[in-house]
């Protein structure tokens, strides 16, 4: 991840850290929701037993929170983005040398694309920032 991150990102990143004992350096935002990226063998202690640490964090910060695995590479892509859009669906992921291409139903994509675009750039900023691939829907 090359992204620089702002002053909100870190008061989020520590109050996780402090609230959860787990350590880590991605936080974003989509969709609303605040999203931390752990190592896959922590997600589990992070949620917290019963979803305690994910409850906790949602009634400080009066937002959704979701803890979903890093990705080691870029083979774990479609996984990463499904864990994000989830519940949204769609067809297939196709990695191409310097893109990534979403297909979906036309359903599915007015609810990936979102109003006025939102979605889309959110989506697109977290894939450049993570694998450094432009990202389209078709």
């Amino acid at each position: 991840m090359s992204s620089t991150i702002d002053m909100q990102d870190i008061m989020y990143l520590n109050l996780f850290e402090r609230t959860t004992r787990v350590t880590t350096r991605f936080c974003f935002k989509y969709n609303d929701t605040i999203f931390f990226c752990v190592p896959k063998d922590l997600v589990s202690k992070a949620i917290g037993p019963n979803g305690y640490n994910a409850k906790k964090l949602n009634e400080i910060l009066n937002k959704k929170i979701k803890v979903i695995p890093a990705p080691k590479g870029i083979q774990d892509a479609k996984k990463f983005i499904q864990d994000i859009v989830n519940p949204v669906v769609f067809k297939d992921i196709d990695v191409r040398e310097n893109e990534i291409l979403l297909s979906a139903s036309t359903q599915s994509k007015a609810s990936l694309i979102g109003r006025n675009k939102r979605r889309l750039l959110e989506m697109q900023k977290i894939i450049k920032d993570f694998f450094g691939k432009e990202f389209r829907i078709v």
